[in-house]
């Protein structure tokens, strides 16, 4: 197991100096925020990231994420030319050693939540979703603002991805997914990359629109597509623990040799398909950290893990569920339950 760490870039206020600092961390995830989805990263774009990651004692081996651009999921006229984008991508990462690509297959929005600063008892702040506060907006009609929306899309714009994809539905969706893997996989193949897609955040359909990464029967599905070593999943506990029916202990030991990526949260579920993201470990919340760690190592697990959303704590701003302190001590956490697992698993 590798531990690594989000970085957002030069603008990000949590610097690669400080997360240098936290212990047993490997390298930073991290990727080009300054070109649209679907265009091609520059060589040099590539370097410099890696450059700094590298002059501050860190790896810069996985990128989260490059950007699968809507017209690749709708399947149109402009799909295949963003495909060999895509592929020459893969290609200029994995010569810069990048060994493996997060990336999410969701419409439209990456990860909806309902509140960025949901108040705890403890007086820090967490990210919050509320299944009737998101179904009481009507993206046809009012002001969207909330977050995990795509604030670069115009009203007119929104509205029409949204009818785009009321015509193709799940299984069009599928099909879609299936012919960008069919030309990426023996690409990433070739490249020495692992592919890793992200689960729907959450886990269920919102405004009509198609998810199909959300439970152990999809990703069993989503596996068989295109069958190669190279076609993998990230794991995400926070993502997929949304949904109370996931037996994430269970899918981390089925699919731990296909797992390339874990991100590790805890989240504390309020309602029905209502939670709040609360600290890493197992008793801040409703998921069993422990019994999940010790099957991604009994599974066969060896990839990449990262501490994901933490708290805003101790005073601390900046980009919400991303800031140092919490995500430090998650950090921490996972490196500890990671050795007390692999130890008594020596025994």
């Amino acid at each position: 197991m590798k531990l690594t760490f989000r970085w957002y870039g030069d603008n990000d206020p949590v610097t690669l100096h400080r997360i240098r600092q936290i212990p047993t961390m490997s390298g930073i995830v991290s990727a080009v925020y300054d070109v649209a989805p679907g265009e091609i990263w520059s060589e040099q774009s590539i370097a410099e990231l890696k450059t700094k990651a590298v002059s501050n004692g860190l790896e810069f081996e996985v990128v989260e994420s490059v950007p699968v651009s809507e017209d690749i999921k709708l399947g149109n006229e402009n799909a295949p030319k963003l495909i060999e984008n895509y592929c020459e991508n893969i290609r200029r990462l994995g010569m810069a050693g990048v060994k493996c690509i997060c990336y999410n297959f969701m419409p439209v929005f990456d990860w909806l939540r309902s509140e960025l600063e949901h108040q705890q008892t403890d007086g820090a702040n967490a990210l919050a979703y509320d299944e009737s506060t998101v179904l009481s907006m009507n993206p046809l009609t009012s002001e969207l603002s909330l977050p995990g929306w795509d604030a670069s899309y115009t009203k007119e714009g929104l509205r029409d991805l949204l009818s785009q994809y009321s015509q193709i539905g799940e299984e069009q969706l599928w099909e879609n997914l299936k012919t960008f893997l069919q030309a990426v996989i023996p690409v990433a193949e070739e490249a020495g990359v692992r592919m890793a897609i992200h689960p729907d955040d959450p886990p269920w359909g919102l405004f009509g629109l198609p998810r199909i990464i959300t439970g152990e029967k999809n990703l069993e599905r989503f596996l068989k597509l295109v069958d190669s070593p190279s076609n993998g999943l990230t794991f995400c506990t926070g993502s997929l623990g949304a949904n109370p029916e996931n037996d994430l202990p269970k899918m981390a030991k089925k699919f731990g040799e296909r797992i390339y990526f874990v991100h590790l949260r805890n989240i504390k579920h309020t309602g029905e398909r209502s939670f709040e993201e609360v600290g890493h470990p197992t008793k801040c919340g409703s998921l069993d950290m422990y019994g999940i760690v010790k099957s991604l190592v009994d599974g066969g697990f060896d990839g990449y893990v990262r501490p994901d959303h933490g708290r805003m704590i101790w005073g601390e701003t900046g980009r919400y569920g991303y800031g140092l302190f919490d995500r430090a001590l998650g950090a921490t956490y996972i490196a500890g339950l990671w050795e007390a697992v692999e130890r008594g698993n020596n025994k």
